[in-house]
């Protein structure tokens, strides 16, 4: 095991022993928000500290076998040599682990463990063929999601004229969610002869993706009311009298950085508003991170792109019965 990896499970035992230290003290149970945060830590450093204890248990059993090398027993220096070997198989099993650990604790940093994602699929450049993509695309995602086991439900949509959708948003909750979903981020573009084309000829449209991992604590973004402009308006679309008939549907603006969510599924307008506000949180989530990686990562400053053809990441060419990603230059036929 090399010195800063060495250094590093040294400083997670620390923390770990810290945390369950902390936890186990009554003034843990004075602040709940605390206490959930440490337990959630508390979680993840769990196998990486069990880990480094195994690690230095088998530095004291290697100690103890190579002092018996030297021994004048023939048989003990055998046994003592074969400790070793097992000692070594150990330690390679070990390092496997101790790296996939290490892994999930990097995702849990990143929050590809969220178990809830906002999913936002808009159509881009193509006119209405790209809003029939996008009701295309998000359908897919419904039953891919259904496929999963995951729970479903369509914030908000803004129909086009022929049946597609400029617009579906909808919160995705399930076990690993965001972690499938992540690199779905992007601009999708399709090559086919839309419904609406009369003389049979090929288009080229596309559609941005965009999957927002929703705030683990209400207290990640802080919000201040005065900073909001909530409107509340007639839902469109079916839904039965009620929603149709009662102003539910809720629009809210944050002011500061001007960015707006609706939300008008629910037959209630408190639904609404609370839902609206979770979707509210995770843009600004999105956005806040956005803006700490930009000297990093330039390109990550916007997620999906202007929704032109030429910034796909993934191409469904229907005449060819082909799906290409542009990322890692993978084919399927």
């Amino acid at each position: 095991m090399t010195a800063p990896l060495l250094e590093q499970l040294q400083g997670i035992h620390s923390r770990h022993q810290d945390i369950a230290g902390r936890l186990a003290s009554p003034e843990a149970l004075r602040n709940p928000s605390e206490l959930a945060s440490l337990s959630r830590e508390l979680s993840v450093l769990e196998p990486l500290a069990a880990l480094y204890q195994e690690h230095c248990r088998l530095d004291e059993d290697e100690q103890g076998a190579r002092a018996l090398l030297d021994d004048a027993d023939s048989e003990l220096r055998d046994l003592a040599a074969e400790e070793l070997r097992g000692i070594a198989s150990v330690r390679i099993d070990l390092m496997e682990r101790l790296h996939q650990q290490l892994l999930k604790r990097a995702d849990t940093e990143e929050g590809v463990d969220a178990a809830e994602v906002f999913l936002e699929v808009r159509a881009g450049t193509g006119g209405e063929e790209a809003a029939l993509f996008a009701s295309d695309l998000f359908r897919m995602y419904a039953r891919y999601a259904q496929h999963c086991g995951w729970q479903l439900e369509l914030l908000s949509q803004r129909s086009g004229e022929y049946g597609g959708a400029k617009e579906l948003i909808s919160r995705l909750a399930g076990s690993g969610v965001y972690a499938a979903l992540r690199f779905e981020s992007g601009v999708h573009r399709v090559q086919r002869v839309p419904s609406t084309e009369s003389q049979g000829r090929v288009h080229t449209s596309a559609c941005t993706v965009a999957v927002l991992p929703a705030a683990v604590e209400v207290g990640a973004v802080v919000i201040d009311k005065a900073e909001l402009r909530v409107d509340t308006f007639r839902a469109s679309g079916a839904g039965g009298q009620h929603v149709n008939k009662t102003d539910s549907a809720v629009r809210v603006t944050h002011l500061p950085t001007g960015v707006v969510v609706e939300c008008q599924a629910q037959r209630s307008q408190t639904q609404n508003r609370l839902r609206a506000m979770e979707l509210l949180r995770a843009r600004l989530l999105a956005q806040a991170k956005t803006e700490q990686s930009r000297a990093q990562a330039e390109q990550r400053r916007d997620m999906v792109g202007s929704g032109d053809r030429s910034e796909r990441i993934r191409t469904y060419n229907f005449p060819q019965g082909r799906v290409t990603d542009h990322r890692i230059g993978l084919t399927l036929y």
